[in-house]
């Protein structure tokens, strides 16, 4: 089950190549996303695989989770997998690109 606090969604399993960006541009067709943070290990600083998406209102959060929760995106050749407690990106083309 997903996890809403508030404003504020917890997404957890992400890919370790994500940024903050591609988190917040991935949520933002659901409403105006007010932050998009990443956890990050604190001596490699390389995020952990989770973090909080937060959005202005309680409703766009729904929508958001609504949505998103179980889905599968294909977009450009990368296999985005998102669901939430469950959330994966697996960035099948980035990692391609980066010889990983």
């Amino acid at each position: 089950m997903a996890k809403i606090l508030g404003t504020q969604l917890f997404v957890h399993r992400l890919s370790f190549f994500t940024n903050h960006q591609e988190l917040k541009t991935l949520f933002a067709p659901f409403g105006v996303v007010k932050e998009a943070r990443l956890i990050r290990d604190p001596k490699t600083q390389r995020p952990k695989g989770f973090g909080f998406v937060t959005f202005e209102t309680e409703a766009e959060a729904q929508k958001a989770l609504k949505a998103m929760n179980g889905r599968g995106i294909f977009k450009c050749h990368q296999l985005l997998f998102i669901c939430f407690f469950f959330f994966c990106i697996l960035h099948y083309l980035r990692i391609l690109q980066i010889g990983v």
